[in-house]
């Protein structure tokens, strides 16, 4: 079977086709400015592809990976055509996403024998960080899961009072202390509340600073010492929120989070209301860490389980 003939859901697939409107069309507009009057690939289109994706946030060391990918292939076929380069960047763009993305996920799923099964969520103020908690819990209490939040972000008043509003919303338990308080007491607090409850999932907020990562790190830490306390080998996720309306902004926030602490899943945020929809291929490549999550819109259900086929489907599709 081809890569790309798989059959998509249709109510998800049209919401990520949707949100990634903005990205599709900016980038081959500057596309087919590109190749206009050329018929085949040669130096001058390969030259001005790179500027593209560069500029499109796929980031410098990713375009020239690609760019080496289609030379090569340019170099065994000499007449390589200007119409086939969508194509061929598709399925390099494709490969691309392999090498760090091995599963063909669809559907919000947790270990079976992880219980509760543990995400601390890690990102700085602003890049949706609560609103992605919120959303992943309505989607983990639909499928008949016991969620608890802990609400260890405790150096704001307005991130406990955010979260608040969303386990009211979604109808889940949310732990909580005063504004100030220790997050690693948040945090021992949350887990047992869990273990009492059998609860499923426990996904746990924390401070979003990044302008001095030592103490991020060490309180990062001791959140994840404490937690070991009640249940030995959490956390069982670390999840980088990002905001992918900043392009190679989010991409310099992915690279400090990961000098602080052991990063496992990515979610990249707030994707349709920009033309950044490339900074997903270049984080993806150079940190090596899987895309779980893409936010595509603004409603409950709008943070999608990312997956490479439908992504690299909606990007490139005519």
């Amino acid at each position: 079977m081809s890569l790309f003939k798989k059959i998509f859901s249709s109510k998800k697939k049209e919401t990520l086709d949707k949100g990634l409107e903005k990205s599709k069309t900016t980038f081959f507009s500057k596309l087919g400015k590109a190749v206009a009057g050329k018929s085949k690939v040669d130096d001058d289109v390969l030259d001005n592809l790179e500027e593209i994706l560069v500029s499109s946030d796929v980031g410098v060391d990713t375009t020239l990976k690609i760019i080496d990918r289609i030379e090569a292939r340019v170099s065994k076929d000499k007449y390589l055509g200007t119409e086939e380069l969508n194509v061929i960047l598709r399925e390099e763009i494709a490969g691309l996403l392999s090498e760090t993305h091995t599963g063909e996920e669809t559907e919000y799923s947790i270990p079976k024998d992880k219980k509760p099964y543990v995400i601390m969520v890690v990102g700085v103020n602003g890049a949706g960080k609560t609103t992605t908690i919120g959303k992943l819990a309505n989607q983990f209490k639909k499928q008949g899961l016991k969620v608890v939040l802990g609400a260890a972000d405790t150096f704001r008043a307005a991130a406990i009072d955010q979260l608040q509003v969303w386990a009211d919303r979604v109808d889940v338990p949310i732990i909580k202390q005063d504004m100030g308080s220790d997050p690693a007491s948040v945090a021992f607090d949350t887990l047992s509340s869990a273990v009492t409850q059998d609860a499923d999932v426990v996904i746990i907020d924390t401070a979003g600073r990044l302008h001095n990562k030592v103490n991020l790190m060490n309180e990062l830490t001791k959140v994840k010492r404490v937690m070991q306390k009640v249940v030995e080998d959490t956390p069982h996720e670390v999840l980088l929120v990002l905001d992918g309306s900043t392009g190679q902004n989010a991409f310099e926030q992915a690279k400090q989070f990961t000098k602080a602490t052991e990063v496992t899943a990515l979610a990249i945020t707030k994707l349709d209301g920009t033309a950044k929809g490339g900074v997903v291929i270049g984080i993806s490549d150079q940190l090596k860490i899987p895309v779980k999550y893409i936010g595509v819109g603004e409603g409950i259900d709008d943070l999608q389980v990312f997956n490479k086929y439908e992504f690299v489907d909606s990007f490139f599709k005519s």
